[in-house]
């Protein structure tokens, strides 16, 4: 964390081209009320459980649309694209719900209303829905219905070793994109009924809560926070220490899910397993490394045995002001960011400087935008808005090289808008949805949601398709429909059997390889 920076050597050409990109992007189902819709995940979507594309995240009302790794940044929007205008002209055929635009829920119903996600009768089905349940009973439904935009990213020729030290530094630096690019600075009063919380009315507190100074509401105390997983002292300083901290997570009992217990008195079940994490999904980050599983593998099995594949970003807020959820500018700005963690020096962190982050993110998810704000910076009290220069202007020799590399001046540009953001704050996107609340919604964030979730579902709608495209959607549909069915039949034994199998801390791998492309 010294502020003092070397130049970068800069990666060749050839390896900035083969960047690749992906994005999953979660949103919940809603009727053209505002309310959560609470209908099954749309037929013609296909199967959640085996479809590349379209799945559920958390709840059945919850959507999550996935495009492939791209190496072009407008060729993975373009992908993201396609997927929502099958989405949603898919729901169009049969009513008028549509994807609600903000990270923050719709009005929700009462927490046991909101349904899980449903996988259909297979083993790895059902377990899914039984995860399901135990992050309910750990957390409530209601902090798994918030939303965002997860950003898969790789580098060709990057070690283990290599991918822990970006997550290091991304860690450090995370609060400039909060900063940037955080959009839920208000909810719905019904978000935290019967919560402490430190919100303030937005007007009518029937009508709005907020913190006038927040950029994300998302990533701060209210959001993704769990008590339990404060005590996991997970370290970033390698893929051996991360994978250990991981595994003693993944099979340490915690007491109160051992008196939860796995089955309730009429024998359905409350959980996946009694410990700390049920499955690896469970541990909440705002990074994490990611290797591409086989069939029926764990995915702390995978890393340990092939080492980090790609890094899954996990702090962004949908952009309520974009139909998809994001564009390309926040895209190649977020390529450029990667690129300067990777490359910039990165010193192990510890237990005192993961605990200054973590102070760190919250004070910017809930204060970011408040004038003369500091941050801890080691044993310096520093600037928000002089940290966060410093990093982006750091970042301008990356931009410029994969400006180089891809012929276009798009990334510099990137770069400059972030920058201007950094001296206008009325411009970020978290106080634009508060402005806009106010001017257009009578300070209303349910009527500000809907219209946006409105004006979204009415853009993509627009855009062109053709019956190709329909037809290749279709095909696909009915192919992960027929794939589940494939599963289901091929299952043999009793689930709890299967369970017992899957939770057995032997598949978690032990033996650690130090693994380098």
């Amino acid at each position: 964390m010294n502020p003092t920076h070397k130049p970068f050597a800069l990666p060749a050409a050839e390896r900035l081209a083969g960047i690749r990109r992906g994005i999953e992007k979660e949103g919940l189902r809603v009727l053209p009320s505002g309310h959560l819709a609470l209908t099954p995940h749309p037929a013609a979507l296909g199967s959640a459980l085996t479809h590349p594309h379209i799945t559920t995240d958390y709840s059945e009302s919850q959507l999550e649309l996935i495009t492939g790794a791209r190496k072009g940044v407008q060729e993975c929007l373009q992908e993201l694209q396609q997927v929502h205008q099958y989405t949603f002209r898919s729901m169009a055929q049969v009513g008028e719900e549509t994807m609600w635009a903000s990270s923050m829920p719709c009005y929700l119903p009462t927490d046991e209303t909101i349904p899980l996600g449903r996988y259909g009768s297979s083993h790895s089905g059902r377990s899914k829905s039984v995860y399901r349940m135990g992050l309910g009973h750990r957390y409530g439904r209601r902090m798994q219905t918030i939303s965002g935009i997860h950003y898969n990213w790789s580098l060709p020729g990057v070690s283990s070793e290599e991918y822990f030290a970006l997550i290091r530094n991304f860690r450090r630096n995370a609060f400039v994109l909060l900063y940037l690019f955080g959009a839920s600075p208000a909810l719905s009063p019904c978000f935290v009924e019967g919560r402490d919380h430190q919100l303030q009315p937005l007007g009518d507190a029937k009508k709005a809560l907020y913190l006038p100074y927040a950029t994300s509401l998302r990533m701060g105390r209210l959001g993704y926070q769990s008590d339990a997983q404060s005590s996991i002292n997970v370290s970033y300083n390698g893929l051996e220490g991360y994978a250990n901290s991981l595994h003693k997570a993944l099979t340490q009992p915690y007491p109160a899910y051992e008196q939860l217990g796995i089955r309730n008195p009429g024998g359905d079940y409350n959980q996946l397993g009694t410990s700390l994490l049920q499955i690896e999904n469970e541990f909440y980050g705002t990074i994490r490394p990611k290797r591409t599983t086989q069939r029926g593998e764990r995915p702390l099995h995978a890393l340990r045995e092939r080492g980090v594949e790609y890094v899954e970003v996990r702090l962004m807020d949908l952009d309520p002001f974009e139909p998809v959820g994001i564009n390309a500018s926040t895209m190649r700005m977020l390529d450029v960011f990667l690129l300067h963690c990777l490359l910039s020096d990165s010193p192990p962190d510890s237990p005192q400087e993961i605990e200054q982050l973590k102070h760190n993110q919250h004070m910017v998810a809930e204060r970011g935008r408040e004038p003369g704000l500091q941050l801890q910076r080691g044993a310096q009290s520093v600037s928000l808005l002089d940290w966060a220069n410093e990093v982006l202007t750091q970042c301008a020799p990356l931009a410029a090289a994969l400006d180089a590399t891809h012929q276009t001046s798009s990334y510099s540009e990137a770069l400059a808008q972030a920058q201007a953001l950094v001296v206008q704050p009325h411009n970020t996107p978290s106080a634009r949805v508060l402005e806009q609340m106010h001017r257009l919604h009578g300070n209303s964030f349910e009527q500000f949601g809907l219209m946006q979730s409105m004006w979204a579902r009415e853009s993509v709608l627009s855009l062109p398709w053709t019956a190709q495209q329909q037809a290749h959607f279709e095909q696909m549909a009915h192919t992960s429909v027929q794939a589940q069915k494939d599963i289901e039949a091929a299952d043999t034994g009793t689930f709890e059997e299967w369970r017992q199998r899957y939770m057995d801390p032997a598949v978690l791998g032990c033996c650690v390889q130090v693994y380098k492309k």
